[in-house]
């Protein structure tokens, strides 16, 4: 299954399942087939994904040390980050909220 957000106020942002639902969970929304993100959520959902992206690194940065004071090597990721897979979400949630636009999907 996809996931493609649409709004009046920017393109078409399409994720695979997996990572649209994880985008939805972080922001507080349930993941359905259908949904929407009012303009006036949209403050607080922005500021969820980029608290989930610090969380992500700060948690990463600390594996990592802690390998290194170990003498072990450094744990192995995900190829992409969260960072690099709500960039795309918060640039269509800021353009949206400035355009007074709501984010849907599923419709």
């Amino acid at each position: 299954m996809l996931y493609k957000f649409k709004s009046k106020a920017t393109g078409d942002l399409i994720m695979l399942e997996p990572n649209g639902r994880r985008m939805l969970e972080i922001v507080g929304k349930v993941p359905g087939p259908k949904g929407i993100i009012l303009a006036q959520d949209m403050p607080g959902a922005i500021a969820a994904l980029e608290a989930a992206v610090n969380q992500e690194e700060a948690e990463q940065a600390a594996m990592v040390k802690a390998a290194q004071a170990e003498g072990k090597p450094a744990p192995k990721f995900e190829a992409i980050s969260l960072r690099q897979r709500a960039v795309p979400f918060v640039e269509m949630l800021k353009r949206c909220h400035k355009a007074d636009h709501e984010v849907v999907w599923g419709v």
